[in-house]
């Protein structure tokens, strides 16, 4: 069991549904701010930032490498200028991660580089995020690691051997405080990409808690993804999509955020536990069942058939299993139509 600023994080506890800031404030305060309150209202246990500069995740190159160009929503974009548009300044993480707080809302990040670990430190973060893309970064996610907090790993790059080498890099630091997320790096995702069949494959085959990280639209793959035992549920968040930004294609509006959430914890409630006991209204409304009732008047001494005996709604006669023994024999007295059929009616 992992557990998040008092948050328990596992299998049989309430899905921890985290809201992605990302790049949705557009480099205003007043907007982040808002956002986070927004957040909060639509539900959400968490919101998670992502702590860079253009310059601890790129360097300013203008040649063909650095330019997006794989079929994405960024394509054209050189990378330093895509995270100059879409970085967290960091003098705003103090006062995010205070209204946060004020709010009752878990508030973490994603560090891209080991300064911004050492920063987030300084913050007192309650756990870190490992992004996709530095899933194969495996000095940062040892250094992440040994700060002896939960570590959240998406996966939307990785491989099993990328994956594997993520979680003992953890575990080499004596960190095994850790969370898988079943994710897709394409933006938006596909719904025939989602694969949410992975989960549990995931759970069983790292042993681990495992979540979804989702890129697709709308709301149906989170949801659906906590009946396969998603612990954990990251998405988009933003005040308008109208607004714009890099990654405003794929995020949730408030509304969209807010149904996701209730439809997650209606999904908790529903899948429940094994179990094959009737509650007390299945045990009433038992009596709607089929039974055994007599469907023609029949006089003393008088041959059960299925002329005169039939299995009917409600259940106040005799099981339906007893149609066969109770054939060819005989009434103890007269009956009635509509009567159940008991033993004590059969001779």
């Amino acid at each position: 069991m992992i557990e998040i600023a008092g948050r328990k994080i596992g299998e049989g506890q309430p899905v921890f549904i985290v809201a992605e800031l990302s790049a949705n404030h557009l480099q205003n305060l007043d907007l982040a701010l808002k956002t986070i309150e927004a957040i909060k209202e639509a539900g959400a246990d968490a919101v998670k930032l992502q702590t860079y500069t253009p310059d601890t995740i790129t360097i300013d190159a203008r040649n063909e490498y650095f330019m997006i160009k794989e079929g994405t929503l960024w394509d054209g974009k050189y990378l330093y200028d895509l995270y100059k548009e879409a970085y967290t300044p960091w003098e705003w993480h103090p006062k995010l991660f205070e209204f946060a707080k004020e709010l009752g809302l878990v508030c973490f990040s994603t560090p891209f580089d080991k300064s911004a670990v050492d920063f987030l430190e300084e913050l007192g973060v309650p756990a870190y995020k490992v992004a996709s893309f530095e899933i194969t970064d495996i000095p940062l996610i040892e250094y992440i690691a040994s700060k002896k907090k939960p570590v959240i790993i998406s996966t939307g790059i990785a491989t099993l051997t990328d994956i594997e080498e993520a979680i003992q890099a953890c575990k080499r630091a004596g960190n095994e405080q850790i969370v898988l997320l079943k994710c897709v790096s394409e933006y938006p995702t596909p719904f025939e990409d989602a694969n949410l069949r992975t989960i549990p494959n995931m759970r069983e085959t790292f042993g681990v808690p495992v979540g979804l990280s989702d890129h697709t639209l709308g709301i149906s793959v989170p949801v659906a993804s906590v009946a396969l035992g998603a612990v954990m549920v990251e998405k988009h968040f933003i005040l308008d999509r109208s607004l714009g930004g890099p990654d405003s294609a794929f995020s949730l509006e408030p509304h969209e955020f807010k149904a996701m959430v209730q439809a997650i914890r209606e999904v908790e409630k529903a899948l429940g536990r094994v179990s094959y006991e009737l509650t007390q209204k299945q045990k009433d409304m038992r009596k709607f069942s089929r039974s055994l009732f007599v469907v023609k008047d029949i006089k003393a001494g008088e041959v059960f058939t299925e002329e005169n005996v039939r299995s009917i709604r409600p259940g106040y006669g005799l099981h339906p299993k007893y149609l066969k023994e109770i054939l060819g024999r005989k009434a103890r007295k007269d009956i009635k139509k509509g009567t159940p059929l008991s033993w004590e009616l059969i001779e």
